[in-house]
């Protein structure tokens, strides 16, 4: 699965999100996704991290490890000068 196709599946999933979905080491097992919804208000971030992971939890089988970061619109403002996105 790329990862076009993994940002799709995440979008698609959470409501109103933007994902960022990387693969820094080019080896497609070993991805970073950083994932901003409005949705994710209020919310525990392991509430937000599992929301994420639902979406994509067949992907496990070909990708070894998921560096995942989930932001609210206003958390990925003030954060996202860190990232380089």
């Amino acid at each position: 699965m790329t990862t076009e196709e993994i940002k799709h599946r995440i979008e698609s999933a959470v409501p109103g999100s933007q994902a960022h979905v990387l693969d820094p080491m080019n080896d497609g097992a070993h991805l970073q996704a950083f994932v901003i919804s409005p949705a994710f208000e209020g919310m525990p971030v392991f509430k937000q991290q599992q929301m994420v992971m639902a979406s994509i939890k067949d992907v496990f089988q070909v990708v070894h490890a998921l560096g995942l970061k989930t932001f609210t619109p206003a958390k990925w403002d003030e954060a996202k000068s860190q990232y380089g996105l």
